[in-house]
């Protein structure tokens, strides 16, 4: 049973993994290396597994994310009990962690994180993940919540709608006389998938989504550039590096202002975003999850009846 796992072996294993590193756990803790090292190995013969992966970083095995997960949700118990009982403790804030996307992260997210309470003590860690994998944070007891586009709840978690982040295929004027006919008038779906196009890093595969859906074939042009940050990759579709999907929020401004021009009418990619968090009667994640959910009502198109 878990609580039968002594509280400083449990408290141990997420400081690892966090930290990345015996050592850095051990100064994180102020406890020496070896007294981490020795935690962990009880920890594994009570559990009768290997709950690490000694590696750089070290990462949780399949069952190191299981206690993880309850080390965490001990400690958020344990503050918030503190707090009802009037208990001062150490006097830290409560640090929570959220996994979300980039385009999120800079468009509609943190106006959500402005309208949490201050008087709640809340300190946020984000961990900024494609809306694709940061369910995988939240099943590895790294984040406490995530923005994700899955519907399918992680185990031990909640999971309601968000809205639809639209994405519209873009390129600057220039651009587009220059590599997509818009003045020979050439079809599109037959120059598309030679022009060059941003990304955001190599996972990015929204751009070849549109050409296979427009076109067919493999997807976009090899000739791409990539470019890891929101901000910076529609800066640099403004500036004529290539064509790129850009979020709806931020091409508004730039179409408005002639910066930028549609290549293609119809072709938008709708992105469902879903919060989920962990099933845990914790006021001040509550509390943020409602505040998550207002900011996108006010920034993301609806989504479907969920």
């Amino acid at each position: 049973m878990m609580t039968d796992l002594p509280l400083d072996q449990e408290r141990t294993l997420p400081a690892v993994v966090d930290e990345g590193t015996f050592d850095a756990a051990a100064s994180a803790l102020h406890v020496t290396p070896s007294a981490v090292s020795q935690r962990v190995k009880s920890l594994e013969q009570r559990t009768g597994r290997v709950l690490l992966t000694r590696t750089k970083p070290v990462r949780p095995t399949e069952s190191g994310e299981i206690v993880v997960r309850f080390a965490r949700r001990l400690a958020l118990l344990e503050r918030d009990a503190h707090a009802e009982l009037g208990m001062s403790g150490s006097g830290e804030p409560t640090r929570l962690s959220i996994a979300v996307n980039a385009d999120s992260l800079a468009t509609w997210f943190l106006p959500a994180l402005a309208r949490v309470p201050d008087g709640l003590g809340l300190c946020f860690e984000l961990r900024r993940e494609d809306e694709d994998h940061t369910a995988a944070l939240l099943r590895e007891g790294t984040v406490m919540a995530a923005v994700t586009s899955s519907p399918d709840p992680v185990a031990g978690c909640s999971v309601r709608a968000l809205g639809i982040m639209r994405y519209l295929p873009v390129a600057s004027p220039g651009f587009a006389e220059q590599w997509l006919g818009t003045r020979t008038g050439a079809p599109l779906r037959e120059l598309i998938g030679s022009a060059p196009v941003v990304a955001f890093d190599r996972d990015d595969d929204i751009q070849d989504d549109f050409v296979r859906a427009l076109a067919g074939g493999p997807g976009a042009s090899t000739l791409r550039h990539f470019v890891p940050t929101s901000e910076g990759f529609v800066d640099a579709v403004a500036a004529g590096m290539g064509w790129g999907m850009v979020p709806e929020v931020q091409a508004g401004p730039l179409l408005r202002a002639g910066r930028l021009v549609r290549i293609a009418t119809g072709r938008d990619i709708d992105v469902p975003l879903f919060w989920q968090q962990w099933k845990l009667d914790f006021p001040a994640l509550g509390a943020v999850a409602e505040a998550v959910a207002a900011s996108a009502a006010q920034t993301l198109r609806p989504g479907p009846a969920f």
